[in-house]
Formats: C-alpha cells, sequence, structure tokens
C-alpha cells in the first residue's frame, strides 16, 4: 500500500521520531512501507531475525510467548503502538510473536535504516534510548506486579487503574475479553473469576464487559496501589509513547477518591 501523507504525519507524532532531523525522517521514510493484514497474521515468530521496526496505525496487534506448549499474551497494541524497537536496536532474534487481532494497517521502517541513522542524527539516537528507557521501567512494574502481589491484588490494582483511566466512572468497561484479561494479569481464566467473585464483599460486580466499584475507598485499600508500581497516566498519555508514560505526574491522591 502506499503510504498517505496523512499516515506520515501521524507517524511523525511519535515522540522518538519527533527528535529526529527532518532529513533522518526523509531517509527512514524512504526504505519504509505500508501493509494491510487481515485478522489472525502472524507478522513475526518468537526467534525470527528483526528486520524491521513495527508501527500500528490501525488495528490491534498481540504480542505473545510460548514454552513447552504453553502460550501467553504480552501485551495487546493499537494506534500509535511500536513494538520489536529493543531487538532492533540490538540487531537481534524477536522474543515475541506478533499477531494481529483484526485486520490492521501495519507500517515497517527498515532496522538497518533505523540504526544507522540512530548513530549519525543524536537527537534521534537519544530519543530512541528514552523510549527503551520507558519500556524497561514499564518491564520492572511488571514485575513487581507479578512476583509482588497476588491474583486477587492484581485484579484489584488492574480495576482501580482501569477506573482512573476512564474518568473516575463508578462503571468502567473492560477493554478485553476475560481470557485476554485472565493472560494479561498472569491469571488462569477460572482463577479471574474466582478473583472476581471474591471482589463483591469489596463493592465490585461484574455484567459481562461492565464491572461497576460502589466501594472505592474500600477497594483501595485492598489494592494498596503504589506509584512505584502502578501507572496511572490518561490513555491520551499512553500512546504517545513509554518514555512520555514513564514521566507523566501521577495522581496518587484521585486513587482512592
Amino acid at each position: 500500500m502506499p503510504i498517505r501523507e496523512a499516515d506520515i504525519e501521524r507517524v511523525r507524532t511519535l515522540p522518538f521520531l519527533q527528535a529526529a532531523s527532518e532529513e533522518t525522517f526523509q531517509r527512514l521514510m524512504q526504505g519504509a512501507f505500508l501493509q494491510r493484514f487481515p485478522a489472525g497474521t502472524t507478522l513475526l515468530m518468537e526467534g525470527d531475525s528483526v528486520d524491521f521496526l513495527y508501527i500500528v496505525l490501525d488495528g490491534t496487534v498481540e504480542l505473545s510467548g510460548t514454552w513447552n506448549d504453553k502460550e501467553t499474551i504480552l501485551a495487546l497494541l493499537g494506534p500509535l503502538s511500536t513494538f520489536i524497537l529493543a531487538a532492533v536496536v540490538l540487531d537481534t532474534s524477536a522474543l515475541m510473536t506478533a499477531t494481529t487481532r483484526e485486520r490492521s494497517d501495519v507500517l515497517m521502517i527498515s532496522g538497518e535504516t533505523l540504526r544507522r541513522e540512530m548513530r549519525e542524527d543524536a537527537g534521534f539516537g537519544f530519543a530512541v534510548s528514552e523510549e527503551l528507557a520507558g519500556c524497561y521501567r514499564g518491564l520492572v512494574r511488571s514485575i513487581k506486579n507479578q512476583k509482588l502481589r497476588g491474583g486477587i491484588e492484581r485484579l484489584a490494582n488492574y480495576l482501580i487503574t482501569l477506573r482512573v483511566r476512564q474518568g473516575d466512572a463508578e462503571t468502567v468497561t473492560l477493554p478485553h475479553e476475560k481470557r485476554v484479561l485472565a493472560s494479561l494479569l498472569g491469571m488462569t481464566p477460572e482463577n479471574l473469576s474466582r478473583a472476581f467473585a471474591n471482589l463483591a464483599d469489596y463493592g465490585v460486580s461484574v455484567n459481562g464487559p461492565s464491572v461497576t466499584i460502589t466501594r472505592p475507598v474500600v477497594l483501595a485499600r485492598l489494592a494498596k496501589p503504589d506509584l512505584l508500581i502502578d501507572s496511572h497516566a490518561p490513555e491520551v498519555t499512553r500512546s504517545a509513547g513509554k518514555a512520555q508514560l514513564e514521566t507523566w505526574p501521577n495522581r496518587p491522591t484521585q486513587l482512592i477518591a
């Protein structure tokens, strides 16, 4: 597919690409190409060599990992999200499989060109390092959440975060089906169902994808949200970039309001 000018302008808004000089950005775009993939297309398999940086322009891409006949969902990405940046910078193999969950438009930028421009354009190279630092901090948060909290605590904190991002509404909408949510929280679907049932005593009721939280203060006492684990940046900031997500001023006083 030809890359539309509107798509180029959208990609240019990504913080690490904003930092690139005009000449650098033009060279990155010269070797880039846009493709539309149907749902269920495998873009990349874990273990594959990585030739491109991927940017999701439309649709949803699932990142997953496998081991010993087990599979887990690591992340779901929508517009505008990049993935496999670390593997591109290191020129090494992918640690994740990427699959489209719906029809998706994905822009691919040459990894070789990106590495060359990082060396030539100091501002661009530093911005890429900031993005990778944001990814690393997000990974540390995720590991702490998994290792330090039980399943019911992880779910409680997820719901508190979701409530903040959806305008502190009493009723929030789960963005993913429960099977996917369970995988993202490091739980089985059965354990997720039990965790939701246990949260009934804390003012949580579930009706399909809708979750009503009538006692947020009580739920917060169980969850004990921690700004060194949880990130409560608004959704608009989350789509900007990992570095911006990490430097967004969190709102601790609103977590239990």
